[in-house]
């Protein structure tokens, strides 16, 4: 199941949204702030209300 999560970048600020696949499961991984373009990391925690995700700076 494909979700539409909105981000707050641990950098800059900004607010995003990215697309998120929690039909594999938690996961863990790197994307690129579409503003300022620094590596996030990010945590996906797939579970039956959705998928729910924490984001970090990979500093």
């Amino acid at each position: 199941m494909i979700e539409s999560l909105h981000l707050r970048c641990p950098y800059c600020g900004e607010r995003f949204e990215t697309l998120v696949d929690a039909s594999a499961g938690d996961a863990d991984y790197v994307e690129d702030c579409p503003v300022c373009c620094r590596p996030i990391e990010m945590h996906l925690a797939a579970g039956a209300d959705g998928a729910q995700m924490e984001v970090g700076r990979d500093d």
